[in-house]
């Protein structure tokens, strides 16, 4: 097989075709075992999923731990992606629904430093590309297709803020 100009085989794929279908078979299983219907960017290897029916919310780390805590003892705990060179975590959620309009709760977590994000924004999922070199890896990985309702993300948020 000749590509951008010699020889290669098809044993040995370049390591971006490889990227891409770890990137694929991983999306599959996201879609199969946990309700994650996410889309490979082939070029890059990233697995984006639209909010919408999953909602997510991010915040810095400091702050994820401790709400993720919080969920946890209330066994509501779902799935967590950390950014480690942001130093952020993205907590995936049921639909935002009217909280994705409401701009005091908005406002009030933009002075956290965290976000909501509305329906149509995008989120990527951690491949085994992004996880082999740390620029985002489950902190807690889903199970099933269990996801917090939003509502229960944003009560830990305010709860976590007032043990400040």
């Amino acid at each position: 097989m000749q590509r951008w100009g010699f020889l290669m085989s098809t044993l040995d794929p370049p390591a971006a075709d490889t990227a891409a279908q770890e990137a694929f078979a991983r999306c599959r299983g996201y879609r199969r075992e946990n309700g994650l219907y996410g889309v490979v960017e082939p070029a890059l290897g990233r697995i984006m999923l639209d909010v919408g029916v999953v909602g997510a919310v991010s915040m810095p780390a400091g702050l994820g731990a401790g709400v993720r805590g919080l969920l946890a003892a209330d066994g509501r705990g779902g799935p967590v992606i950390g950014h480690p060179r942001s130093a952020r975590w993205t907590f995936l959620t049921g639909p935002a629904g009217d909280a994705a309009q409401d701009t005091a709760l908005l406002a009030e977590l933009f002075h956290l430093g965290a976000n909501l994000a509305v329906p149509g924004a995008g989120v990527v999922l951690p491949s085994p590309a992004d996880e082999r070199t740390g620029y985002r890896v489950w902190i807690d990985p889903p199970v099933g297709a269990f996801r917090p309702e939003v509502a229960a993300v944003l009560d830990a948020i305010r709860r976590r803020r007032a043990a400040r």
